[in-house]
């Protein structure tokens, strides 16, 4: 077996289930930061991003952009727990034949993105390698009322997100502005039952919410805020690498989210009950049952991305994306029933037509017309 074979996910699993932590570990792997105990009344944040060079950016780009983005990774990381970043080390792997100009550069992305977030680089460490290698490892803190979790979202929560997806390989991965400014006034003053960064894809890290609060979700084409560089709804669910927020609140915080005017939240969806599983509702009102997978991506480089697989639409190591995007059935987790709208295994089109509840997990608001698929009119 090779890794290829079992893909990042997959590997992280397996360690995963090696790693023993003690008492002053409140949350370890498997969410954005690690949540250690702190004192009376906060938590510490812990994070680390590497990129890679060929995988994460190119020697083409610009490698204040480079800089920028592995701090800014980061900082996404804390943000999306509700937290503040406060400290980082940095350590990098740099040719030998590398300009001196090009690592000031590097180094002053860096630097002027910690400046602007108050983030102290307080070390690192520099080695020769054959690729420009960085890797960041962050400190933060959270109020222990304010953490967020990818566990916690419920049936029923609305699902939100910030600004917009698609087409990040056209700049966005290298010149996003992490929303910790958003994020903290989430955390100030409305309670988020989770949240997670926008890195991996929006379908792939709605996913791991999902699989950590052991519920189900239906998305909506027509709510999904495409940016200008997107080709298509598709595109905007699988690209990654928007470090956008996505999360959920229970239906009465997002009304007040929403008649809140600091900042632009957008809707997106429902949570349902786990048996409901993952479904897209087109503009006609036909669903696609997705299947998502931990293990489904490989060749890819942590929370960062990949170039080669989900960008360029391949499928194979990509997972289901490219399959999304070419519209076929069986292996991209769609199938001809729900394509078409037919209920059958499909399960539950024929109930939410009717009316019927039961078998379709739905709300009674989403079958008369009142909620998101009708617009969300009573948020707009």
């Amino acid at each position: 077996m090779y890794l290829k074979d079992i893909g990042e996910f997959g590997l992280i699993e397996r360690f995963r289930g090696k790693i023993r932590t003690d008492r002053s570990v409140f949350m370890g792997s498997g969410d954005d930061c690690a949540v250690l105990k702190l004192d009376g009344f906060r938590y510490q944040l812990f994070t680390c991003d590497m990129i890679v060079e060929d995988i994460d950016f190119t020697e083409k780009d610009s490698m204040r952009d480079v800089g920028r983005k592995a701090l800014g990774i980061s900082i996404s990381d804390i943000a999306s727990c509700g937290g503040i970043p406060r400290h980082a080390v940095i350590s990098q792997g740099l040719p030998k034949n590398m300009r001196l100009s090009q690592a000031e550069l590097l180094a002053k992305g860096v630097f002027d993105l910690a400046k602007k977030f108050k983030i102290n680089i307080v070390g690192g460490d520099i080695s020769a390698s054959g690729k420009i290698i960085i890797d960041v490892s962050m400190l933060g803190e959270v109020e222990k009322g304010k953490l967020c979790l990818r566990r916690g979202a419920r049936p029923g929560d609305i699902i939100m997100v910030t600004g917009s997806f698609g087409g990040s390989i056209k700049g966005k991965h290298l010149k996003f502005i992490p929303r910790l400014k958003e994020a903290r006034f989430l955390a100030d003053n409305f309670k988020v039952n989770s949240m997670i960064d926008v890195s991996d894809g929006l379908i792939q890290d709605l996913g791991h919410i999902l699989e950590q609060s052991s519920v189900g979700a239906v998305l909506y084409e027509g709510l999904i805020p495409l940016s200008r560089e997107a080709k298509n709804t598709q595109e905007a669910l699988c690209s990654g690498e928007e470090f956008e927020l996505l999360f959920t609140v229970s239906r009465e915080q997002a009304n007040r989210i929403i008649k809140s005017s600091r900042y632009s939240f957008k809707v997106i969806g429902e949570i349902m009950p786990e048996k409901f599983g993952l479904r897209l509702i087109d503009h006609k009102s036909r669903y696609s049952k997705i299947k998502f997978s931990s293990s489904a991506r490989t060749g890819r480089s942590g929370k960062a991305g990949d170039y080669a697989e989900v960008r360029t639409g391949r499928s194979g190591k990509a997972g289901y994306c490219a399959g999304v995007r070419a519209g076929r059935s069986d292996k991209t987790g769609y199938s001809a029933e729900a394509r078409t709208g037919r209920s059958g295994k499909a399960g539950y089109c024929a109930g939410v037509r009717a009316g019927r509840s039961d078998k379709t997990g739905y709300s009674a608001e989403a079958r008369t017309g009142r909620s998101f698929k009708a617009g969300y009119r009573h948020f707009q």
